[in-house]
């Protein structure tokens, strides 16, 4: 848990869906998307045919940007914790694809009536923790009034000319799957919303979905694998489903 002993409030207890939950489903999504007739330029590497963690456009100077955006409604009932945990879960999905954030900006939807002023700071300051550690720099957001919670950021990587984009469609028979947090935390989540979550376990999974993987995002570069993904929404079935 954080370390700011702030008022205790009740964020994921207060929302329909917490977290991923309220993601429109896969099928859905792809229903809608089909056949859509976007404008795209010659040097788009990755759009949304391959339900990648993030899209990716290749510079004239040989240097990959990588664009994602990520924002859901609270998982945990503490603002602090939930900023960092917002903040940890969209940057995954340029660490996954090899990429070094540079910027993001804030997707904030706020309820003014129903929460005071100190859980929208304390939602930005834990954010704001977390892109300092990862020295990714905000260049500002947008906010809107809505009935529900909801808090994320779109956020921009780079790939050094002469790298290459890490995607989820390169697996080969015999690959070993490794995984670089625990799963399980979309149960405990559900468990902290219907107070019945343990506290130790609960501070344990806040920790982890807090942890950024820029440390594993280098060792996997390192180490040249082939094919990655980042495990959230969908769960473990759902991501390997897209990857197989």
């Amino acid at each position: 848990m954080n370390k700011n002993n702030h008022k205790k409030y009740n964020l994921a207890k207060e929302v329909t869906c917490a977290g991923c939950a309220a993601k429109l489903d896969s099928k859905s999504l792809e229903r809608l998307l089909k056949n859509q007739n976007y404008y795209r330029s010659p040097d788009t590497l990755l759009g949304p045919e391959t339900s990648d963690d993030a899209g990716a456009y290749k510079l004239e100077s040989g240097e990959i940007i990588v664009q994602t955006t990520d924002f859901f409604p609270p998982i945990v009932d503490d603002p602090y914790d939930f900023g960092r945990i917002a903040t940890a879960n969209s940057l995954s999905d340029l660490y996954v694809m090899g990429a070094k954030p540079i910027t993001a900006l804030n997707i904030c939807e706020f309820p003014p009536n129903k929460y005071p002023d100190e859980v929208f700071l304390k939602i930005f300051e834990g954010s704001a923790e977390k892109l300092r550690e990862a020295k990714c720099t905000l260049l500002g957001g947008h906010t809107i009034e809505d009935a529900e919670l909801k808090f994320g950021l779109a956020v921009t990587g780079i790939i050094s000319s002469g790298e290459t984009i890490i995607t989820n469609n390169k697996a080969r028979p015999g690959d070993i799957i490794f995984l670089t947090k625990p799963l399980g935390t979309g149960i405990i989540t559900t468990a902290i919303k219907g107070e019945l979550c343990p506290e130790k376990l609960m501070n344990e999974a806040i920790k982890s979905m807090a942890t950024l993987n820029k440390k594993a995002a280098d060792i996997m570069r390192r180490a040249n694998i082939s094919c990655a993904t980042d495990v959230t929404g969908f769960g473990l079935a759902g991501h390997l489903s897209e990857i197989c």
